[in-house]
């Protein structure tokens, strides 16, 4: 497990986190309280995975198409 700030890892570094997590945790052999803290890391990863996700769909459909269906650029999206 990564000491890296959630808030500060890319989709891909997230989801790989995540997947470990949910991994040792479905193993059954880790104690009780570190199965908490994992458990509440792998929510926080899990938030965060949700929200890169957003964040990109929403970069897609600020993309603007011209008449014939070609990329033309994209229209101004608030909150990046």
């Amino acid at each position: 497990m990564s000491d890296r700030k959630i808030s500060e890892m890319s989709f891909e570094e997230a989801m790989a986190e995540l997947e470990a997590v949910v991994e040792r945790l479905e193993r059954g052999d880790v104690p009780l309280e570190e199965s908490i803290s994992l458990y509440e890391r792998g929510a926080a990863l899990k938030k965060r995975c949700e929200a890169k996700l957003k964040e990109a769909e929403e970069k897609v459909a600020a993309i603007t198409l011209d008449a014939e269906g070609n990329p033309a650029g994209t229209r101004e999206v608030t909150g990046f």
